[in-house]
């Protein structure tokens, strides 16, 4: 049986949904026989269909025979076809999220705020690139009215390719950062390919948010329909940083007349905030659900969680890192008053050709920090600061559990940044 699209949609809407994993069939699924590296979909298909599937799209003929099997040119790109054709029969708005950090949690905060007077379909986790963002189109029923859809990219036209699919009318670039370098080449290349979002819009009825203290994003979204929000009183919507110890306390409003108490750490969110504070506004929500959306959304995922133990408070942001964000980090840790600090820091990927040169940028800036008690996870940052006797470095973080589970720290606020492939949140255990 060959490919067609519509009797696809038409298998579809009689369907329970669509899966891309064998393990998690549910009765009357369509199976989606992806491929990677390391596995073949096409291989589960029979399987999936004697688990409780009602159709399986394989793309290998040899798997094809098995009764219910949809043979097609392409797996994935069926797969983002038919989300493709599924998002066009529905007139709502859809906002589109990419940036280099910070997109998963304000998608967090936008929901959180919209999700107060509105039925929201949002991206699940992280579930942000070409599989992702296809499964999560796939999930907006008659109810939604309105959808909330993070991208992600780590190699140039990523963003594009995304926008094609899930045709957004709404666009929020959080901020351009250095990160994926490996697979981007250069911060040019990162511009390029996250401002994607911005052209995709520009022709759809909806309008794009940008940070007012960005000119790079600014000048990139100039011909758009431009919605600006940050710390400068021109801004269409405007706050300020109240306090950060080590929750952030903000202020906005034009007169400053809403006060908002978070239950998230990092100066660094500020903007990820205000971000939802305009889009709530331009969609009408008022000032008190914005507020006590905002105020009762509690972070997870090691995302600027703050973690008190028997022997310390724990800052864990470890659920990735770039050098932007690593900044970020330790800037705003910086900012924090205790008597007692001390940071562990992780190595930072795919940074490529400019990983040394990027972690030994952090390593000079946290000379500066005058935060002694620092310690090192990884080869790179290892290789780089064992050259200053003072401090400890640590191969891996298993290494590290082991050695703070003998000199345990105590009474201590300890930073925890790092990227996800370190395993930093496993060091809890031991502080």
């Amino acid at each position: 049986m060959k490919f067609d699209i519509d009797y696809l949609y038409e298998l579809f809407l009689k369907s329970t949904g669509i899966t891309t994993d064998s393990r998690n069939i549910e009765k009357g699924n369509i199976f989606f026989a992806l491929k990677g590296d390391n596995f073949n979909g096409n291989k589960f298909a029979a399987f999936a269909i004697e688990k409780g599937a009602s159709y399986a799209i394989v793309d290998e003929k040899e798997y094809s025979s098995e009764q219910n099997c949809i043979l097609v040119d392409d797996v994935l790109k069926s797969l983002q076809l038919l989300a493709n054709h599924h998002r066009e029969q529905f007139n709502i708005p859809l906002i589109g999220i990419t940036g280099t950090n910070g997109k998963t949690t304000t998608k967090e905060f936008i929901n959180a705020v919209l999700s107060s007077q509105f039925k929201t379909l949002a991206t699940k986790g992280n579930l942000n690139n070409h599989i992702g963002v296809p499964i999560t189109l796939l999930s907006i029923t008659q109810l939604t009215e309105i959808a909330i859809i993070e991208m992600g990219a780590n190699h140039p036209g990523e963003i594009a390719d995304l926008c094609a699919i899930a045709k957004p009318n709404s666009a929020l670039v959080t901020n351009i950062g250095k990160a994926h370098l490996e697979g981007f080449g250069n911060i040019e290349n990162i511009i390029e390919t996250k401002t994607a979002l911005y052209r995709s819009v520009k022709g759809a009825n909806g309008k794009t948010f940008v940070n007012i203290s960005d000119k790079v994003l600014l000048e990139k979204a100039k011909d758009n329909n431009i919605v600006t929000y940050g710390d400068q009183i021109e801004a269409d919507y405007y706050g300020i940083i109240e306090s950060v110890s080590p929750y952030l306390n903000i202020k906005w409003g034009k007169k400053l007349e809403n006060f908002i108490e978070t239950q998230i750490a990092g100066a660094y969110n500020f903007q990820n905030i205000m971000a939802a504070i305009a889009i709530g506004c331009e969609f009408r929500i008022t000032p008190e659900n914005i507020n006590k959306a905002i105020s009762e959304y509690i972070p997870s995922i090691n995302r600027s969680q703050v973690l008190k133990t028997k022997s310390n408070t724990l800052l864990l942001d470890a659920y990735n890192a770039n050098p932007t964000s690593m900044k970020a980090a330790i800037d705003n840790f910086v900012m924090i008053s205790h008597p007692q600090k001390a940071m562990i820091l992780g190595d930072m990927m795919e940074l490529g050709k400019e990983s040394f040169a990027e972690h030994s940028n952090i390593y000079n800036h946290i000379l500066k920090s005058e935060i002694e008690n620092t310690f090192f996870i990884g080869d790179i940052f290892s290789s780089i600061a064992k050259a200053k006797p003072s401090i400890i470095c640590f191969n891996n973080s298993e290494e590290a559990l082991e050695w703070f589970k003998k000199h345990p720290l105590k009474d201590s606020f300890i930073l925890i940044k790092g990227s996800r492939a370190m395993k930093l949140e496993t060091l809890t255990a031991a502080l």
